[in-house]
């Protein structure tokens, strides 16, 4: 894509939250890169309005405690900037925890990226104090149930249609891991800790990493 001097640059960031910082906020996670870009002097675009704000925004929130391995980004930036530049700029203002993968040019008119996720894969990595049969016996179960009523924030809702897969793999003799596909977006989202605590695993959970975001 060719831009012009005075033209806005959508540029898309690929990168992990690691688990020196799993347990800070979403919040927290923004006014980080907001920190990083300012002090890497990235040309920013900010929002009209009496509050303005820097124009990032992450593709689908991360829960406190987990990890994630390719979460999303876009940046908005006026004068537009090589990618190259823009990633070295930036990997050196970031803290340990926070890697850069990728940076890439999108074009300004797409979807935001939160309108356009409709599911999340997910990793737990649970203590091995049962055989893989009997955690696929405990999945069996649970995908068997035509609904499976939740409570959340003192709301009540069924966690069965927002689970789209679980399956569980043998790592090693002490531990497994059971991944999970898990609908996000409008139409509700998926919570791995709940559907852990649904197959009665909670107690056996040593992390839990999202491993991608999956798009409309």
């Amino acid at each position: 894509m060719r831009y012009q001097q005075g033209q806005t640059q959508r540029l898309r960031l690929t990168f992990s939250k690691g688990g020196e910082i799993k347990y800070i906020s979403h919040l927290d996670l923004m006014r980080l890169w907001e920190r990083a870009l300012r002090r890497a002097k990235v040309p920013l675009v900010y929002s009209k309005g009496y509050n303005p704000r820097p124009r990032i925004s992450i593709a689908f929130p991360l829960a406190v405690g987990i990890t994630g391995d390719k979460e999303l980004m876009d940046v908005f930036v006026e004068p537009p900037m090589a990618p190259l530049d823009f990633a070295k700029g930036v990997r050196r203002q970031l803290p340990q925890g926070v890697t850069l993968a990728e940076v890439d040019e999108v074009y300004l008119d797409l979807p935001p990226l939160q309108t356009q996720v409709r599911s999340a894969e997910y990793l737990a990595t649970l203590e091995n104090r049962q055989s893989v049969e009997e955690a696929e016996g405990r999945i069996s179960s649970l995908l068997e149930r035509d609904h499976v009523p939740r409570e959340r924030r003192g709301k009540v809702y069924d966690l069965r249609p927002l689970i789209e897969e679980l399956r569980p793999r043998e790592e090693n003799g002490d531990q497994y891991v059971l991944e999970m596909t898990l609908k996000a977006g409008e139409g509700g989202t998926g919570r791995p800790d709940e559907v852990l605590d649904e197959l009665g695993l909670a107690d056996r959970v040593k992390g839990i990493t999202r491993r991608r975001l999956n798009f409309s």
